[in-house]
């Protein structure tokens, strides 16, 4: 791992954040992977945007490689087109994922399995064939994407709500298994962040605004996040300002967990 006083030299020079570091973004191309492989971008790094589709508008810094999280042969080809290209891996991040607005009795078997293919099982393959290319790099940071519905439940998420759940377990245990050799695993929980997902939770009913509003006014803060917000926390995890920082789940939410909700009654 490198430690602080390559912090200092690297400040000292002028050096961005993450200088020449290599990074892989699943659903880069979403509204929060798009921020988080903009930061990185303005911050020195080799970005690789992974998702099903590119998006309309992508930084030219940035590298889109097509990539279903779901599919194990999608890992395998994204980390051998890494390892041709660069022969290592510096940073993963997991931001793919899906949301399905139902009840465990509404929930399809189907649906059920899907979610955990990308929330869950993505997350897995990502980082199984991401490893071996931190070991070559000789340090490593793998950044997952949990929830606070993770910790606590919104109504009708319950399959949402238990994959989050095993994200936050799974990176636990692999902080624990690969310390050892310099790779650090950590989880970000979002609450409410304005991007497309949290647009369709809102539908298009006549009174959008004021539920918008309603939702701005139940967290501390007084607002939802935005995707920038998100990516200030993931780009710190990314770099070695945050070396001792690992096995850690991360909530990003505005105050919102933070207090009793009976309590504004």
């Amino acid at each position: 791992m490198r430690g602080v006083s390559d912090i200092s030299r690297a400040s000292a020079v002028g050096e961005r954040y993450l200088q020449d570091r290599v990074a892989v973004v699943t659903g880069g191309c979403g509204g929060i992977g798009q921020a988080i492989c903009q930061r990185f971008a303005r911050e020195g790094a080799v970005v690789y945007a992974a998702d099903i589709t590119p998006a309309q508008t992508l930084h030219s810094a940035l590298r889109y490689v097509k990539h279903d999280v779901a599919l194990e042969n999608d890992a395998v080809a994204v980390m051998q087109q890494i390892e041709r290209e660069h022969g290592r891996l510096d940073i993963l991040v997991n931001a793919a994922g899906i949301e399905i607005e139902t009840t465990i009795e509404q929930t399809t078997l189907n649906d059920w399995n899907r979610i955990f293919a990308v929330n869950v099982t993505g997350t897995f393959l990502s980082c199984k064939y991401a490893l071996p290319l931190m070991r070559n790099a000789g340090a490593g940071s793998i950044i997952n994407f949990g929830s606070y519905d993770g910790f606590i439940a919104d109504p009708s998420l319950a399959a949402y709500c238990a994959s989050k759940g095993a994200v936050h377990a799974l990176t636990r245990a692999m902080a624990c298994d690969y310390g050892p050799e310099n790779i650090r695993v950590n989880a970000i929980c979002p609450g409410y962040i304005d991007t497309p997902m949290l647009q369709s939770f809102f539908g298009d009913s006549g009174n959008i605004e004021s539920l918008k509003q309603a939702v701005r006014d139940i967290h501390p803060i007084r607002s939802y996040g935005t995707p920038e917000d998100v990516a200030n926390l993931v780009n710190w995890l990314a770099g070695d300002e945050s070396r001792y920082a690992t096995g850690q789940l991360w909530v990003i939410d505005g105050g919102l967990s933070a207090q009793v909700q009976q309590m504004r009654l």
